[in-house]
């Protein structure tokens, strides 16, 4: 076949004649193929009227010539074919994302006009220019954090029992946990948004001290075990064994320096040594800097102008039990809430913990991995989150499965620790106990089961997407409506 189309498509004079004719061409033209071509047009043989003609001349067909221009091959969209360069129709669907979600945008500005407010901002975080209950929840913060170290300091010289040392820690950090809840439920100044920043920062110390006693209990375990293997041996001994030159060893980490580092790092997972950067790159600093600022005005502005009418005209669907209104309010909520969860969530994880990972020069960047290709509710969870996995693998599931739990035990352990976590941020700030994000956690562990076992590939993947797109709005109507019907209803 290939031997016909050439003998058609271009002339087959000798390279001694392509030579003499080349400087006969124009400068615009096509070359030798080109200008076959145009001889085969005109009528003329190709080559120049020479002996041989083109596969389409029948009166004289090449010797041994191959006629055929079919061979057995499945179409492109079959997927038997093994073609995968979709990047076309990718970029169909971004256009019509674009396009679809510009009218939605339009016809919100022609209802309700521009609702933006920056200055209304600040009211979410306070109530009382002269009250800071949440500002002040964060410093007292810091007496948790020294109150660790200093048990800590205790056990390393061995003046504190271990049985001691773990009754103090777990007060310590129940303590942390369940004096900003009361302090929340007390004081009347705090707003739900000041409420959640404070107890986010309380939650996270909470893991960080967490992680913080078990390295250094491993660590003087490990010291322990080196001691008495190595009591008979000649020569003195690091406390944290064979460590590299530079490199902190145990008792010698527990420093302010140190436990302000860990506090302040990008991670949840507690290390004597941390993989550090070189130096500080300014220019991807600037980058994300200029990220974080754009997209926090961006999901600001979305909020004001997008979700908060939409959260407004679902009440009286859900007030008179009007179902169908109710999914089509749910529906159209999904689109600026989904939307805004994965602005968040580049913000978060990419633009903001690499601005924190920048300037403190920590190595290990792996925030995320490619949840977006998850084809099990298993492997979302343990990819979009990289350092609250990290810590749960660490802290609880290994430790659970150590002490004889079953992997199907300790992977509910962990999802109900998650569901509390996820309840205790949502019901404690708006002052109501609702179990709805209790409920939407604990139902991921039928949902993985069912995905994993009956879907899968782009089926698993299109569950997962729509998990994520349903799911949340469905418990933010729950919690606006039953905040809305315990503190204005009730009032009117």
């Amino acid at each position: 076949m290939e031997a016909a189309c050439e003998g058609a498509g271009r002339g087959d004079a000798p390279e001694e004649e392509k030579q003499q004719r080349r400087p006969e061409e124009p400068s615009g033209g096509m070359g030798e193929r080109g200008a076959a071509g145009r001889r085969a047009a005109a009528g003329a043989p190709p080559g120049g009227g020479g002996e041989r003609r083109g596969a389409g001349d029948a009166a004289h067909p090449p010797e041994g010539g191959d006629f055929r221009c079919h061979r057995l091959q499945d179409s492109l969209l079959s997927s038997a074919s093994g073609y995968s360069n979709y990047r076309g129709i990718l970029n169909w669907c971004v256009v019509m994302l674009v396009l679809s979600n510009a009218r939605l945008f339009l016809e919100n500005l022609i209802k309700y006009g521009i609702l933006v407010d920056p200055i209304q901002v600040i009211s979410l975080f306070l109530k009382d220019p002269y009250s800071w209950p949440a500002l002040c929840l964060i410093i007292v913060a810091n007496v948790f954090a020294l109150a660790a170290l200093h048990i800590e300091k205790r056990l390393a010289v061995g003046s504190m029992s271990e049985h001691l040392g773990a009754v103090l820690h777990t007060v310590n950090l129940l303590t942390i946990l369940c004096f900003p809840a009361l302090v929340t439920l007390a004081v009347t100044s705090i707003t739900p948004v000041g409420a959640v920043f404070a107890l986010g920062v309380h939650t996270i110390l909470f893991l960080k001290l967490f992680s913080f006693k078990d390295v250094n209990k491993w660590c003087r375990e490990k010291r322990q075990a080196k001691a008495a293997r190595t009591r008979s041996a000649a020569g003195s001994q690091k406390a944290n064994g064979n460590v590299a030159s530079g490199a902190v060893a145990y008792p010698a980490n527990l420093t302010y320096r140190d436990l302000y580092y860990f506090l302040f790092a990008p991670t949840l997972c507690y290390e004597l040594n941390f993989p550090r950067s070189p130096r500080v790159r300014k220019r991807f600093l600037l980058r994300r800097l200029a990220e974080m600022l754009f997209f926090l005005q961006l999901m600001v502005g979305l909020i004001q102008q997008w979700m908060v009418p939409t959260i407004q005209n679902s009440m009286k669907p859900f007030r008179d039990m009007d179902y169908s209104r109710i999914i089509e309010r749910l529906l159209k909520l999904a689109v600026p809430n989904h939307l805004i969860w994965l602005i968040f969530f580049y913000w978060f994880f990419h633009s903001s913990l690499n601005v924190i990972a920048e300037i403190m020069q920590f190595g290990d960047r792996e925030f995320y991995r490619d949840w977006w290709n998850s084809e099990t509710v298993t492997y979302f969870w343990q990819n979009w989150n990289i350092p609250v996995h990290k810590w749960c693998l660490r802290h609880f599931y290994k430790p659970m499965m150590k002490k004889g739990a079953g992997k199907w035990v300790a992977q509910t352990g962990v999802f109900f620790a998650s569901a509390f976590f996820h309840e205790y941020l949502v019901s404690v700030p708006l002052k109501m106990f609702r179990p709805w994000a209790f409920i939407g956690m604990m139902a991921q562990i039928p949902l993985a089961w069912f995905v994993g076992r009956f879907l899968q590939g782009n089926y698993g993947n299109a569950a997962v997407w729509i998990s994520l797109i349903i799911g949340q709005p469905i418990a933010v109507l729950m919690y606006v409506h039953d905040y809305y019907v315990l503190n204005y209803e009730g009032s009117q």
